[in-house]
């Protein structure tokens, strides 16, 4: 491998905004650690874990919602933004868990959930009640059907997780939902919305957390007179093309309004845009100099294990956020799609789409897990992570239809209930479920794997080469190497086939090299100074270092 330049660098200073280069890991509630045996994750048990979250190495947390809620959607259906389901604690205990992060140096994002709320919200349940013409009803999308008698939906929108997006109440009219529907969607042309959420944005700000992850960040302004989409109503709900459901333009007055809040208070307080869109150009609008500061890089987290297609999105996420003065984002999984461990390794590589998870060989999947990961963590900009990846948990693909929980398996024909796999709680200890997610004795809300004994927290800490090692010296280079502290400084170097290869470079330090083997053949390297990490074992040549397969190696040189 030579050292030719392929692009050149841009060199900047250490950011002064904390978040544009922070590790934030995201942490579902209910699955992450439970304090009172119930067998659901609670607030005071993510208190409890904290410290675990610092000697991690990560700067943020993020929550996902733990607000009053029917749980018809794991509490994306929410029906009080103002108080904590008590399945999940009190606000008091979410004062706690604030001031805990906070002393321990840690920053907190929480869900917030403005597209749609609960069927039991106070204002849909008025609006139920005063019937046609209620002014609550001019809060939510309620028309009347089409047909001789209104028997027919308003139009031919189909819900995400199924079915139509129209339920018809007892009085006849019909109302928009492009979820559950428990999940009626708000109308966000309507002024009472919008002033609600400024003072819900208020209520959270005021007792300290540092910032909102925005769920369906796209789809809270729909077209006019809500048209039709016609035979391509599943695309356009994908975000492929424009849509009359998502992606308006008007959607970003909102955001401009966000944005002069959250500026009023101190700390640099955030807001992530959960925005899928037709192309990056289109994400990028969401984090414009005034609206939102990032948005999540899904086209790089469906993208192929392969040098050209990871090479190109790289430099398309890249130049993306570049125009707007914004960083990119970098994510392998989250609480809605099949962990990278079990998706990198099925037909089809990164598929977001491809719900159904399927069986992998499990030592494979962890090999490559852990080489993108390592990549990963190497490029400019914010990294998500998920919990239990520093573990290297896979997607669990073998739960009953009797447990599983998520809307969309229930839904129409029943649908692979894919999210369900993805968020059954993660180990920390023992050799029996629940691994010590619980007290002695408790359950789990899903069933755990017999195998995840050896992947608890307990059994990997301090284990040279175990994945939660690898995950902690990697976020410890990422904080202390200078060259990884810039957000715009990478450039590719020339590597064999199937390899990929950066460098990045910060004036005055050493410079950091990140090469990953994406081949099926070893790969011979010279040696191009201090190794700092490797995913995978490498061994030692005449000519220099043997990079397997699915490895991940950094330098600094």
């Amino acid at each position: 491998m030579t050292d030719q330049l392929i692009a050149p660098p841009t060199v900047e200073a250490p950011p002064a905004s904390w978040w544009r280069n922070a590790v934030i890991y995201q942490i579902y509630p209910r699955s992450f650690a439970d304090s009172n045996g119930d067998g659901i994750g609670d607030l005071p048990g993510i208190t409890a874990r904290l410290p675990y979250l610092k000697d991690l190495g990560v700067d943020a947390v993020w929550l996902s919602p733990f607000y009053a809620s029917p749980q018809a959607d794991a509490g994306y259906d929410v029906s009080d933004y103002r108080t904590v389901d008590p399945i999940f604690g009190t606000v008091a205990d979410a004062s706690e868990l604030i001031a805990g992060a906070h002393a321990l140096g840690l920053r907190v994002i929480v869900d917030l959930v403005p597209n749609h709320s609960s069927d039991q919200h106070e204002w849909f349940q008025k609006a139920l009640a005063e019937g046609p013409g209620s002014l609550f009803r001019d809060r939510y999308h309620f028309r009347p059907g089409k047909g001789e008698n209104g028997e027919l939906p308003p139009n031919d929108w189909p819900s995400i997780f199924g079915g139509p997006a129209w339920t018809r109440v007892e009085d006849g009219e019909w109302y928009l939902h492009l979820f559950a529907a428990e999940q009626p969607d708000f109308n966000w042309e309507h002024p009472a919305v919008r002033d609600e959420f400024k003072t819900i944005l208020r209520f959270w700000l005021d007792l300290g957390v540092d910032g909102f992850r925005i769920d369906v960040a796209h789809g809270l302004i729909k077209e006019d007179g809500l048209p039709d989409v016609g035979a391509d109503a599943e695309w356009h709900l994908l975000g492929v093309g424009e849509s009359p459901c998502f992606d308006r333009d008007s959607v970003h007055e909102i955001y401009r309004a966000w944005r002069q809040i959250l500026d009023e208070y101190p700390g640099e307080r955030i807001a992530v845009a959960e925005a899928w869109a037709p192309n990056l150009a289109r994400v990028a609008h969401y984090v414009r100099e005034d609206e939102l500061h990032q948005a999540f890089n899904f086209s790089y987290l469906g993208t192929a294990w392969n040098v050209h297609e990871q090479r190109q999105m790289i430099d398309e996420s890249l130049d993306a956020m570049r125009a707007v003065g914004a960083p990119t984002t970098w994510t392998l999984s989250n609480h809605d799609v099949v962990r990278h461990t079990t998706r990198l390794m099925q037909t089809g590589d990164g598929e977001v789409a491809g719900r159904k998870a399927v069986a992998v060989d499990e030592e494979a999947g962890l090999r490559r897990a852990r080489a993108a990961s390592a990549l990963m963590l190497a490029l400019p900009g914010s990294a998500y992570l998920y919990q239990g990846e520093e573990l290297g948990l896979p997607e669990v693909v073998d739960l009953p239809p009797e447990v599983r929980q998520d809307p969309a398996f229930h839904r129409a024909e029943g649908q692979d209930g894919y999210r369900d796999g993805c968020r059954v709680p993660i180990p920390w200890s023992g050799d029996t479920a629940p691994y010590g997610f619980g007290p002695e004795g408790g359950g789990s809300w899903l069933p755990q794997p017999e195998s995840w004994a050896r992947l608890s927290v307990a059994a990997q800490a301090d284990v040279p080469g175990s994945t939660l090692e690898l995950y902690r010296t990697a976020l410890t280079v990422r904080r202390t190497d200078p060259a990884l502290q810039a957000i715009d400084n990478l450039r590719w170097i020339a590597a064999p086939s199937g390899v990929l290869a950066f460098e990045r470079e910060v004036t005055g330090a050493p410079v950091f090299r990140c090469v990953v083997n994406m081949g099926d053949e070893p790969v011979t390297l010279p040696r191009a100074g201090e190794l700092l990490l490797a995913s995978g074992p490498v061994e030692a040549g005449p000519d220099g270092i043997v990079l397997p397969p699915d490895t991940t190696v950094w330098w600094s040189r």
